[in-house]
């Protein structure tokens, strides 16, 4: 490798650190001024992470239990419960996965007293929302934007009304511009951001701006580094996703 090479090397690994370290905690605080502290009653603590296939990544789906290996996929959520289980053991954490690929609220919804209100979750983290635009672009649903508010605001009201103490994390779906999947009929996704956004400010969740910190990766590498699609995350992308999603909740312990 020569010189040149090096020098480019060098400073993607500066400008990736740079993010990790600085940019994304100040993206989370941003959104997230006023954190609500985070405090458990019991020796465990249980979280359950709900979404599409982005949170499902591929996992076993008959390695339910909690903490399973094979049940927590290839993507962010494995890389989060190493971080909970390595770093915190004191805690017991119990961490369950329940994505399901191609998912959209209503279908959340419909499986919502197994895989979410069953498990008693402390913490339940949600990223929902690509589907319920993207499935509009093929003819396969005919969802809008405010049904998908309606749809989310009534699973969140359900929740709290079971699970009145639950402390909730709320992703931000995202859809990195120059991936293969994303054109110009995907300008009308932002107001998923949006609403995504001000349900977390009303429910009291923690919001993580998924799409602003992929923005923020794309200064310093491609699209295909990162997202290649524009909606499925690679391995670099889960990992800014887990620092993402830590930093969140680092802010609910504070």
């Amino acid at each position: 490798m020569n010189n040149q090479s090096n020098r480019r090397s060098f400073l993607r690994e500066l400008s990736l650190t740079a993010l990790g370290a600085t940019v994304i905690p100040q993206l989370v605080s941003a959104h997230n001024p006023h954190p609500k502290k985070l405090t458990f009653d019991k020796d465990e603590a249980v979280v359950v992470f709900q979404g599409d296939s982005i949170t499902d990544a591929g996992r076993s789906k008959d390695q339910y239990y909690a903490n399973q290996a094979g049940g927590m996929g290839r993507g962010y959520v494995m890389q989060i419960v190493g971080q909970l289980l390595g770093t915190h053991p004191e805690q017991n954490y119990q961490c369950y996965n329940r994505g399901i690929s191609g998912h959209k609220v209503f279908q959340l919804a419909d499986r919502w007293d197994i895989d979410c209100l069953s498990l008693k979750p402390d913490i339940l983290s949600i990223l929902i929302g690509v589907n319920d635009y993207w499935h509009t672009l093929n003819g396969n649903y005919d969802g809008t934007v405010d049904i998908y508010e309606r749809d989310y605001r009534a699973l969140l009201d359900r929740t709290k009304k079971a699970l009145p103490d639950v402390k909730l994390i709320i992703g931000e779906p995202f859809a990195v511009e120059g991936g293969r999947a994303i054109d110009e009929k995907w300008e009308a996704f932002h107001g998923y951001r949006k609403v995504a956004k001000a349900i977390a400010s009303d429910y009291g969740a923690v919001f993580l701006p998924y799409h602003s910190v992929f923005a923020e990766a794309l200064k310093s590498a491609p699209v295909g580094y990162w997202c290649p699609d524009g909606v499925h995350p690679s391995i670099a992308g889960a990992h800014l996703m887990a620092a993402t999603w830590m930093e969140g909740y680092n802010k609910l312990k504070r």
